[in-house]
């Protein structure tokens, strides 16, 4: 079952340098993806992206889209694969490439996805990860951590296209939108400040281990509005018991 490639997109995040979004461009099209997304970068250099991507890409970066906000750029998306060299408890759990290809590809047939790459200094921060479904890190040598943006993107994308040959047939149902959940998780957060459930020193603490738990299930829509009806009347049982 090959991946319904139009339905994943690359996203950049804050990319420092135009030939690295043009390198990204072909990589992404030697392996079937043309949709690419640039956010918080929107005066780059165009022509020297598509110097870099050469004549056989410069199609991909011509239809590149450009956003101002990650939640904008992510909110139409079902399900979202951070990417980062960084390890640590607040930001995993991590998969690898080859481990998150097969899922990517069924979830597409149905669904939405981003690949999702921080700047290429520093990577995706705690606040940018928070969007994601997966977290994928790409197992390198001790000595010289830091891949090349590029060089990422097709590690991932390759990966992807080759599990595309041999994935098996299952079918991932329509997941929840990426600004549905978010609205949720607004919900949970302000709920669960208002009884006294938070830290107010260190809110996002519980609320990271709530969307680690929710994004491991994979909410459908109806499963987010069930949810968040359950936050309303929790918050009304909560204001009416105060007065």
């Amino acid at each position: 079952m090959k991946a319904k490639t139009k339905n994943i997109s690359i996203v950049l995040y804050k990319p420092k340098y135009a030939g690295n979004v043009g390198s990204v461009a072909r990589a992404a099209k030697n392996m079937g993806i043309e949709n690419i997304i640039v956010v918080g970068a929107a005066d780059m250099d165009t022509e020297e992206m598509r110097k870099r991507s050469t004549h056989l890409a410069v199609d991909v970066v011509n239809k590149i889209q450009y956003f101002e906000r990650i939640d904008e750029a992510l909110g139409s998306f079902n399900y979202i694969v951070g990417t980062t060299s960084r390890l640590g408890k607040a930001r995993g759990p991590f998969i690898s490439p080859r481990a998150i290809a097969e899922q990517v590809v069924n979830i597409s047939r149905k669904n939405k996805v981003a690949l999702l790459f921080g700047p290429e200094d520093t990577g995706l921060s705690n606040d940018e990860l928070r969007y994601c479904h997966a977290v994928v890190t790409i197992p390198t040598s001790r000595d010289l951590k830091s891949i090349n943006l590029s060089h990422a993107v097709i590690i991932l994308c390759y990966e992807i296209f080759a599990a595309s040959i041999t994935a098996s047939e299952e079918g991932i149902p329509k997941l929840a939108l990426s600004k549905e959940t978010e609205g949720m998780y607004g919900q949970i957060k302000t709920l669960l400040a208002d009884i006294g459930f938070l830290n107010p020193e260190n809110p996002d603490y519980w609320m990271m281990h709530l969307r680690h738990l929710f994004n491991r299930a994979g909410l459908l829509s109806r499963e987010v509005k069930i949810i968040r009806g359950i936050c309303r009347q929790l918050e009304w049982y909560a204001h009416h018991k105060k007065t």
